[in-house]
């Protein structure tokens, strides 16, 4: 056996120069009809060569049949579920019925795929779907390539089905293509994970975006796939585990395969609390929920979770100065840090969506740095400008600036949270000491406060008068501070002390310890990195983690024989202590690998772990969910036809590795099917 990424005897490079790849020799026991030519290096399909044969006429304009070195796993995937390959399987079983059937799909695959002209148009319509061109642009691009001479389309042979008109149709084609493929893949995969995200645009709509995570049990890599788009309904305090259901339905998941639920949004948060979650793991018995760590700002808690009556004031202050000066009249007046902020992070001040500011960081820096100049500017506004007082004398308030300085002390701390989700290989050992760690210190600036409180307290002079009336006049960076009683300052410590608590709370109720406990054990016995440093002392490590693993997985391992095989294991993951967590679970999930098959029960619960939904490949297509989501609003009225355009984008892969062959046969199927509807109604 020729383990993964090793150089079997008939190696040969891939095509693609970039990076050498290797035929598999594991491949044949998945894909029946592979065939290895060991002289010339490249591999081919038995069953489209075969019909090649059968079929005087045809010509042999398949990769599989000339023969390919594309070694790569997604182009057997991409070849068994094109129309050439199907094409040739009726061919081979003699499906003469066909003739009987009047329009069958046999007949489309026949037509379709002569045509480059129906090719030409598709590849348009791919390409604006994955640059995000609007679909008003079609018949321009068309006319465009017409102009140029495009050979395929000045032929004119598309007819009347091929035409901007049909956009949406040929889109639907075209994620049919790549959601077959996901049906494979989720097939192939021993367990999955999906990602629920939810979103809210301007006009307070809410749509879920759904992710998957698979692992292949071939090869042992993980993929992440975006499923659909889908409008929620207001007030339906049950419609994500709904749409769930649906998904689970529409891709054939079965419920044993589903280990992994991570949600994103504060709405989502309080449907997990209010059962939604509950009636999910009442379908699916191997269900775990938690937190979406691929999306680094869902971190941080959202005001309605945050019962903190000055939040709102701070908020609503902080919105009217970045009105007020965010623009060029800011600009030329020494502000241009706030006109920055809304380039960097994106801010449509026009949205009727009101801004988390105390959420963004670099927001709330530049409110920090420009404090003197505003206050100054404020002032000199302040005698022809109601608005300039009001703003002026909140900015003054001990409040405002010493809450500016708790917000630069924390938020900092769960932007490096964030990133350490983020990375591709991340460790899952360290999750369980970095969220203590980061409650820990959120619980002890309640007493000792953060490096920019504690700097901003000791900055601050008070008044050689001394007090006045019984309140301190105390003086920052020039400007005399408002509000400096005693009575005020022991109101801000219950804010400070109210606030980080809430923070700290928030970032419990998302890593409850019960999933810190299933990460945690899963590193313990797949890391090797957390291996003892001697063989002596692995007798009795790992025994309290892998009792925890076989408890909450009983249904789908044998405790006993696990529990057996155990030292040996250890041992073994002793000597591989190079290997990173990943590295050695791919080992284990490798079905034709030998540890897999000397320890069944530990590959199950490493194909467990990969599926755990992680990593920079996941939170960048999440990331690329939410902008399309965002912008496709405008595009797709009533969500109608938004969740294929999505696909297309996030997952359609090159335009010359797409399978458009098998998208026309699509497209062609469902227009006569609608053309036939027509005519009966």
């Amino acid at each position: 056996m020729v383990p993964p990424g090793k150089k079997p005897a008939g190696e040969t490079s891939n095509s693609n120069k970039k990076c050498k790849r290797y035929f598999n020799e594991h491949w044949k026991e998945e894909f029946t009809w592979l065939e290895f030519d060991y002289e010339r290096k490249l591999m081919f399909c038995v069953e489209c060569r075969q019909a090649l044969v059968k079929n005087k006429h045809g010509k042999a304009e398949n990769a599989f049949t000339v023969g390919t070195d594309n070694f790569q796993r997604h182009a057997l995937l991409r070849h068994v579920t094109s129309g050439a390959h199907r094409q040739a399987l009726a061919v081979n079983r003699e499906q003469v019925a066909f003739e009987s059937r009047g329009h069958t799909e046999l007949s489309s695959v026949l037509k379709v795929e002569v045509n480059p002209a129906k090719v030409a148009v598709l590849t348009t319509v791919y390409w604006m779907a994955k640059e995000e061109i609007l679909d008003e642009k079609c018949s321009s691009l068309l006319d465009l390539q017409k102009f140029n001479l495009c050979q395929a389309l000045l032929a004119s042979e598309h007819s009347e089905r091929y035409h901007a008109g049909s956009l949406r149709d040929m889109q639907a084609a075209m994620a049919k293509v790549l959601h077959n493929e996901d049906r494979h893949r989720i097939k192939a995969s021993p367990f999955v994970g999906l990602v629920v995200d939810e979103t809210v645009d301007a006009m307070e709509h809410r749509s879920l975006a759904v992710f998957s995570t698979t692992v292949s049990p071939c090869s042992g890599q993980t993929s992440a796939t975006f499923l659909g788009s889908f409008e929620l309904l207001a007030g339906e305090a049950t419609t994500v585990t709904g749409k769930v259901g649906e998904v689970l339905r529409a891709f054939g998941i079965p419920a044993m395969k589903l280990t992994w639920l991570s949600a994103h949004s504060a709405s989502l948060g309080a449907e997990r609390r209010s059962g939604a979650g509950n009636a999910l793991s009442s379908l699916c018995p191997l269900l775990t929920e938690m937190h979406c760590l691929s999306h680094g700002s869902s971190l941080l808690p959202t005001h309605s979770s945050l019962s903190i009556e000055y939040l709102q004031k701070y908020e609503t202050t902080v919105d009217a100065i970045y009105r007020l000066y965010s623009s060029p009249i800011g600009e030329s007046s020494g502000l241009q840090e706030l006109w920055s902020v809304l380039d960097l992070c994106e801010i449509d001040l026009g949205s009727p969506r009101a801004i988390c500011w105390t959420s963004i960081f670099p927001a709330v820096e530049a409110i920090d740095s420009s404090w003197p100049t505003l206050v100054l500017l404020l002032e000199s506004e302040a005698e022809r400008s109601p608005v300039a007082l009001g703003l002026c004398q909140e900015l003054k308030k001990f409040h405002f600036v010493a809450f500016t300085k708790i917000l630069l002390d924390v938020l900092p701390i769960f932007q490096k949270l964030s990133r350490f989700f983020q990375i591709e290989d991340f460790d899952l050992s360290i999750l369980k000491p970095i969220v203590s760690a980061t409650a820990t210190t959120l619980q002890a600036q309640k007493g000792s406060s953060g490096q920019n409180l504690q700097e901003f307290l000791s900055a601050m002079t008070e008044h050689p008068q001394g007090k006045q009336e019984g309140e301190s006049r105390l003086y920052y960076k020039g400007v005399e501070l408002a509000n400096c009683s005693p009575g005020h300052l022991q109101h801000f410590e219950h804010l400070k002390d109210s606030y980080l608590e809430s923070m700290r709370g928030s970032l419990l109720d998302r890593f409850p310890s019960s999933i810190l406990e299933a990460v945690s054990s899963f590193s313990a016995i797949f890391n090797p990195k957390c291996y003892p440093q001697t063989l002596e002392d692995i007798g009795t490590y790992g025994v309290s983690e892998l009792n925890f693993l076989l408890q909450a997985y009983s249904q789908v391992v044998v405790s006993e024989r696990a529990l057996s095989d155990f030292p040996l294991f250890k041992r073994i993951v002793f000597s591989l202590s190079q290997l990173s967590f990943r590295d050695l679970c791919v080992k284990l999930v490798y079905s034709s690998s030998e540890m897999h098959e000397l320890f069944p029960d530990f590959a199950v619960l490493a194909a467990i772990a990969l599926a755990l939904p992680l990593g920079s490949v996941l939170a960048k297509k999440i990331s690329r969910g939410r902008e399309l989501l965002k912008r496709g609003r405008s595009r797709c009225t009533k969500d109608e036809g938004l969740s294929n355009l999505m696909k297309i984008a996030i997952d359609g892969p090159a335009i010359d590795e797409f399978d458009f062959a098998l998208a026309i046969e699509y497209y062609e199927s469902m227009r006569e099917s609608g053309f036939i509807k027509t005519q009966v109604k």
